[in-house]
């Protein structure tokens, strides 16, 4: 159901699963509220996205319901090609090829792990994660939880998400920018700011460290900005063949130099005719 906002203020509450937090014999829920000034002049019909303005900087920012968020994880569908991301997320196509399938088992055993104490260390595996900035919804596969000492003495835990992958390093920003996703899920839920996470892949064995620096972080929204444009659309892109298909698991289902190179109908039909 979507979060309804009340004329002068907007209460967004993030509640997830128990996490530790205030020591080894000691675990603390987290609810994290945070107060916006609501600036919409329509105040009858806040189903939809609405703009709300934020009470310590002023600054104007979208907002969505919960009823808009999208799976995080459609992200990197669309960075790697956006007909996949709407044959996943519009129509409801899937297919498993190996490379999937490992990916799928890599990612259950994960999620499936306990939580683990390291010394300084917190780790919690398959953390859910939301975003009502970026519209965005998912499950963390891991993130570790690091003892920091403040300037006065005191202590934080600083959140370093990770994100498993079955393959190895990837000339382009797929999967950073679907780990900066998730850092931005959870600096919007903890109100901390994330400097850095890590990728992990299972061919190399290696993690790749990835600093979520301003241009990261504008490409991340700008990608779920597309996303949320390309569902509002409904529309599925035509076919372009590229290399890459031939790895993609919805390759069959697809068609990419198929269609990429077939007549329409009414292009066939007229020439018919015509001729």
């Amino acid at each position: 159901m979507g979060a309804r906002l009340m004329p002068g203020q907007c209460q967004v509450p993030v509640v997830y699963k128990r996490i530790w937090i205030l020591g080894a014999a000691n675990t603390l829920d987290i609810t994290a509220t945070r107060a916006f000034n609501y600036s919409d002049d329509n105040e009858g019909d806040h189903s939809q996205r609405v703009y709300i303005q934020h009470c310590d900087d002023g600054k104007t920012i979208t907002v969505y319901t919960e009823d808009d968020l999208l799976p995080l994880s459609g992200l990197q569908h669309l960075l790697f090609c956006d007909r996949q991301c709407a044959l996943i997320h519009i129509e409801q196509a899937w297919a498993e090829n190996l490379f999937t399938a490992e990916g799928r088992i890599m990612h259950e055993r994960v999620h499936n792990a306990d939580r683990e104490s390291r010394g300084d260390i917190r780790i919690e595996y398959g953390m859910p994660l939301r975003s009502l900035k970026l519209g965005l919804v998912g499950k963390a596969d891991v993130v570790e939880f690091h003892r920091k000492k403040r300037e006065d003495g005191g202590e934080f835990w600083l959140p370093f998400p990770v994100e498993y992958k079955r393959g190895k390093p990837k000339k382009g920003n797929y999967d950073k920018v679907q780990l900066c996703g998730q850092a931005v899920c959870l600096e919007e839920m903890l109100d901390i700011e994330i400097p850095a996470g890590a990728l992990f892949y299972g061919k190399t064995r290696r993690r790749q460290d990835v600093i979520f620096d301003g241009i990261l972080r504008r490409e991340t929204e700008d990608a779920a900005k597309r996303f949320h444009k390309l569902i509002e659309s409904g529309i599925t892109p035509k076919a372009v063949y590229m290399k890459k298909c031939d790895r993609c698991s919805l390759h069959d289902l697809c068609m990419p130099k198929t269609v990429s190179n077939a007549r329409s109908i009414n292009g066939y039909l007229t020439d018919a005719i015509g001729g």
